[in-house]
């Protein structure tokens, strides 16, 4: 009698259940019933001869012989392609372990036809986290102050965003804007680039070298500035990366800035009934944004608290990926340019520290959020997580009003990055988790 694959499940046992290679490393011995790999042959086969057209015989009905001669070799390897990975699941899961990686078989496996299959497979999988004490967890309580003083840099902010720049007969200062054309221009040992007309350049910008900046404050319309620029070797254009620049530039215009004055026409002009308002709306955002910071902390303080006080081993996949992202990051912070000389040698310096040393740091760095990240999951499965597709929605919108662009487009990002919008909900799991934790904490008041 033939069983179903559900049936021969519930009388399939693990062979030797798991050995433990270590905490996150298992090896699973399996056997699987011969019931149930030769049931999906046949199944395969007969299909086959449904439809195939065979010279001599109508569909359906050529020898079975004949049709497992032709595709038997073809249609175990299927079989096998798909029992295998169902019952290693059903062993993973009777197991009650969570893979990292997907399986590696020890040994070549030697299948035949009506007989069980024995397979040895290697895998990675998450530590068992268990007795994790996160009620009551002790956090610093931080007090956040909104001063006067933060008040008014917001709105001079917001004053120097809506200033205006006009012609002027003077003497280039920081903040005008300078026009200018290139004479000459060219990098030292290399064929000179073609001059360029019109070019606007404004003081204090930091993406321009400040000492080349420096070098036209005090010229004026009709002065000719000259200078030699060597960039280190971390400046971020690569093209100028530890070579020497060589420019000869003619001043043609200066523009000075002219700001609004701050007053109730301003406040108005922003949308406000007047200052008094625009300035506690400026107070709220502060507030908000000081607020966040705070929560920031604590969230951090209360996961450190939880990674020290429960030991366990980390999958080694895990802190090789995380590694590898730590390290794009690093990568993609050291692309900008520093503002002056001082800060560009440190960087360098940074760069040429010990590559032991930098692997060690990083290493440690990774373990910490892999061991953070393990942790909120445990929590996240004991308290029944879940994430909707509705909170999934609300957060796109979110950071769609942030950047300023309709949801779809911020949509597609996630979707386009990541090939789904899995990353963004677990993103929304682990703050939704951290957030349950940090309610169950107890906050005491610093120094």
């Amino acid at each position: 009698m033939k069983h179903s694959l559900n049936e021969i499940f519930k009388e399939a046992k693990l062979l030797h259940a798991v050995e433990d290679i270590s905490s996150t490393k298992k090896r699973l011995r399996i056997e699987i019933p011969s019931d149930a790999i030769e049931n999906e042959i046949k199944d395969s086969l007969e299909r086959l001869r449904q439809k195939t057209k065979i010279p001599g015989f109508r569909p359906g009905r050529a020898p079975m012989n004949l049709i497992e001669k032709r595709f038997g070799k073809e249609v175990e390897a299927e079989a096998l392609e798909k029992v295998i990975p169902e019952f290693y699941s059903r062993a993973l899961k009777e197991a009650e372990l969570t893979p990292v990686t997907t399986p590696v078989f020890d040994e070549k496996f030697d299948f035949k036809r009506n007989s069980p299959l024995n397979l040895s497979l290697t895998v990675e999988v998450m530590p068992k986290v268990e007795n994790l004490h996160y009620e009551g967890v002790k956090v610093r309580e931080i007090p956040i102050v909104v001063g006067e003083a933060e008040v008014e840099d917001s709105l001079k902010r917001l004053q120097d965003e809506r200033a205006i720049f006009e012609v002027a007969e003077k003497e280039i200062e920081m903040d005008d804007i300078a026009t200018f054309d290139y004479i000459d221009c060219e990098i030292v040992g290399e064929e000179k680039d073609p001059t360029l007309k019109d070019e606007i350049l404004k003081m204090g910008n930091e993406v321009f070298p400040l000492d080349i900046i420096e070098k036209m404050i005090g010229k004026k319309k009709g002065d000719v500035v000259e200078f030699t620029k060597t960039f280190s070797e971390m400046f971020r254009v690569k093209e100028f990366a530890g070579k020497t620049l060589s420019m000869k530039v003619m001043i043609k215009e200066v523009k000075r800035k002219i700001l609004p004055e701050i007053d109730d026409e301003f406040a108005k002009d922003l949308g406000f009934e007047n200052m008094a308002a625009l300035k506690e709306k400026i107070k709220e955002k502060i507030y908000d944004v000081k607020k966040r910071h705070a929560v920031k902390i604590q969230k951090a303080e209360m996961l450190n608290k939880l990674i020290e006080s429960n030991t366990f081993d980390v999958p080694e996949t895990l802190l090789k990926n995380e590694m590898e992202t730590l390290v794009i990051q690093q990568a993609n912070t050291s692309l900008g340019e520093s503002k002056d000389a001082t800060k560009e040698k440190s960087a360098f310096e940074e760069e040429k520290k010990d590559d032991e040393e930098l692997q060690a740091e990083m290493r440690q760095k990774a373990l910490k959020n892999v061991q953070a990240s393990i942790i909120v999951n445990a929590i996240g499965q004991k308290e029944e997580v879940t994430v909707t597709d509705d909170e999934v929605k609300e957060r796109i919108n979110v950071i769609a009003q942030r950047l300023s662009v309709k949801p779809e487009m911020m949509m597609n990002f996630y979707i386009t990055k990541d090939g789904s919008l899995e990353g963004l909900r677990h993103l929304i799991y682990e703050d939704k988790v951290i957030d349950l934790m940090l309610s169950k904490a107890v906050f005491e008041k610093g120094e």
